[in-house]
């Protein structure tokens, strides 16, 4: 039999598909056990082939399947095939343990307290069952391979490092013409800023934390959305949508929902205003609220097909997303990439390489970024773009080490496993088995915030590992594997730790300046084989430093300080903006003397200023004690006069 295992998002399109249009939860239910029963019938009936995911394995392990051969074809093998989905998969499909039926190891149904050898016995077996793989045949294709799924799949050669089994790469894809290169025209633009302190006190933050916040801040406000927006829409009209026998196709990588929902209305604003014939979508799963409205992806595209299918036809030529379809989504038509998010390694490589289909009169590709350096994105590439190998086997001993550290914490015993172990294994029923980890619990509790942090990310660095060594390492360790059940079941226990981002900070700041500049157009080249290490057991610590508000954005305007001019000025600029837009104001302005203008001119100019600065009363004031201020009015009183 051969069995398929595909990716998630493609081969379960058809099931999204279904889900959405079953508006019942009792609905959704009956198609996913569908799904389920489907798979555990084929797989009993001996289909000659079989395609499914992954993820509906464990569903199906109380199926009886009988013993033959599977050659298990994996498209997209990523680290998700070597972890507990895998493991179920191999468990069911692996043969039985003759010797374990021999012997006559009893069921775990009837386990009695002096049974306690006989559930060891089991999970040894367990252990076995997917180890014994005498029966299957794995073949995994992927474009970006992991160190685990390198380890799992690749070869080893005297050196200890394990390569493909067998390679095309990226280059050699490029160079014979079934990909274009996503590298070879490459703009990059910066963004500068200035932000300024709207209050007399200086109170203290977490500096790493409110340095975030206060970027994000900067990044989704309405000047940035305007400036950058405004860059894509004129080099879309003046270059892509010639692209491609004038079909070309642009995308726009965001860094949230909010972003994605922000870039949607101003690009219906700007599309509007400019009276282009393009229309953009946008695409984003779930609600975002803002501004005391509720947005979603199918109020805000209005559209009665999926996003897909629309994207193909005019006038939709811009896709806005934020995470969704930025990987494994193929549009041949999409020439242009418009990147607004932090992007590194395999993220980088999946995301850039959207754009990289053939078709037919498509002769290049363009990436416009707005975050990201060449350097950042030729580091991504480099371990992918020749032959990825990894330079050595995971150490074992990083598991034991990590499951010292685990039992260093003191929050539960040896003996405290092995109780869970036995209820575990006589069926106990789920409430009984939470309740063993209440003294786990209460001594987690006990432990402060970083610790508990710590712990957390121990743990569950165990599992990553230990899920996929035990695959590969013929020991019979049963702590570890114990562990690794005990585990499994503490991690759904523990309390979310809320550490949550100072977003008041908000509150006291607001942005003076703002500026992009182009810094150029790069051709991305890339030689020599990518090597990868193998799996760390480290965990990065992270330690609060607090600041007063005033370092914190002394530090962020140094590092994005530029020269501003006053059209940088964000404040001048909107109110500029305003007064240009008020129609009573324009109609006096055609219509009367310069002499007569002025003489009202501070009335209109003083609403704006009192309903746009009234949180930032220094500045409202050094604009309003400014000697050049008068200038500045007849240059806008002109300005306005002249449409």
């Amino acid at each position: 039999m051969v069995i398929v295992i595909s990716d998630r998002k493609v081969i379960d399109k058809q099931l999204q598909d279904q889900i959405k249009s079953i508006e019942r939860t009792k609905g959704v239910v009956e198609v996913i056990d569908k799904k389920f029963k489907q798979l555990g019938e084929a797989l009993k009936s001996g289909s000659n082939i079989v395609v499914t995911t992954l993820q509906k394995f464990p569903h199906v392990l109380e199926e009886a399947i009988p013993n033959r051969n599977y050659a298990v074809i994996i498209d997209e093998s990523h680290s998700s095939q070597t972890g507990s989905f895998a493991r179920s998969m191999k468990k069911i499909l692996s043969l039985k343990d003759e010797t374990a039926e021999n012997n006559n190891i009893k069921t775990t149904e009837n386990i009695e307290e002096d049974q306690w050898l006989d559930i060891e016995d089991e999970i040894i077996n367990e252990l076995r069952a997917v180890k014994n793989l005498d029966n299957l045949s794995f073949f995994a294709f992927t474009a970006t391979p992991k160190n685990k799924t390198l380890e799992m799949f690749g070869e080893e050669d005297e050196n200890g490092e394990f390569h493909p089994f067998h390679r095309y790469t990226m280059k050699q894809a490029i160079e014979e013409g079934f990909i274009l290169d996503v590298l070879k025209n490459y703009i990059t633009y910066s963004s500068y800023f200035k932000l300024v302190k709207t209050i007399e006190d200086d109170p203290k933050f977490d500096e790493e934390k409110a340095m975030k916040v206060l970027k994000s801040f900067v990044e989704k406000h309405p000047v940035s959305i305007s400036e950058k927006t405004k860059i894509i829409l004129n080099h879309f009209m003046i270059s892509t949508i010639h692209k491609i026998n004038s079909r070309g196709r642009g995308m726009l990588v965001t860094n949230s929902r909010k972003s994605a929902v922000l870039y949607k209305k101003e690009f219906n604003r700007q599309i509007k205003e400019k009276q282009l014939s393009i229309k953009t979508l946008v695409a984003f799963t779930g609600t975002i609220k803002l501004d005391m409205q509720e947005y979603t992806e199918d109020s805000m595209n209005e559209i009665d097909e999926s996003i897909v299918h629309a994207f193909k036809k005019d006038p939709y030529k811009i896709l806005i997303v934020a995470n969704k379809f930025q990987t494994g989504f193929d549009e041949p038509l999409l020439h242009t990439m418009y990147v607004d998010k932090l992007l590194s390694g395999i993220t980088a490589v999946q995301t850039l390489s959207r754009v990289n289909r053939i078709y037919d009169n498509k002769n290049d590709t363009l990436i416009l970024d707005f975050v990201n350096d060449t350097e950042k994105i030729e580091k991504a590439f480099k371990p992918y773009y020749e032959t990825t190998y990894l330079k050595q086997a995971t150490d074992s001993h990083k598991l034991y080490h990590l499951q010292d550290k685990i039992m260093d914490y003191y929050l539960f015993s040896e003996d405290d496993i092995d109780q869970f172990i036995k209820a575990y294994y006589k069926g106990v029923n789920q409430a009984k088995l939470h309740n063993l980890f209440a003294g786990s619990l209460e001594e987690f509790k006990k432990l402060l915030t970083d610790k508990q942090i710590v712990f957390k990310k121990d743990l569950r660095k165990y599992q990553s590992i230990y899920s996929f060594l035990s695959q590969l390492i013929p020991f019979e360790d049963v702590n570890l594997e114990k562990l690794f059940i005990y585990n499994k079941f503490l991690n759904k226990k523990l309390p979310t730790i809320n550490n949550p981002l100072p977003f008041n900070v908000l509150e006291d700041v607001d942005m003076d300046s703002y500026k992009l500049i182009r810094k150029g157009e790069d051709s991305i080249i890339i030689n020599g084989d990518g090597e990868l290490s193998p799996i760390s057991d480290s965990v990065s610590t992270y330690l609060p430093e607090e600041s007063h508000l005033s370092e914190i954005i002394r530090r962020l305007n140094e590092a994005f300080a530029t020269d501003f001019s006053d059209n940088d000025k964000v404040f001048i600029k909107r109110v500029k903006d305003n007064m240009m837009a008020n129609r009573e104001l324009s109609i006096k302005v055609a219509n009367n003397s310069k002499e007569n203008v002025e003489a009202i001119f501070d009335k209109y100019l003083n609403q704006e200023l009192i309903q746009l600065l009234k949180s930032n009363t220094t500045l409202f004031k050094k604009i309003n004690e400014n000697e050049k201020l008068g200038t500045v009015k007849l240059a806008w009183i002109c300005k306005i006069e002249n449409g």
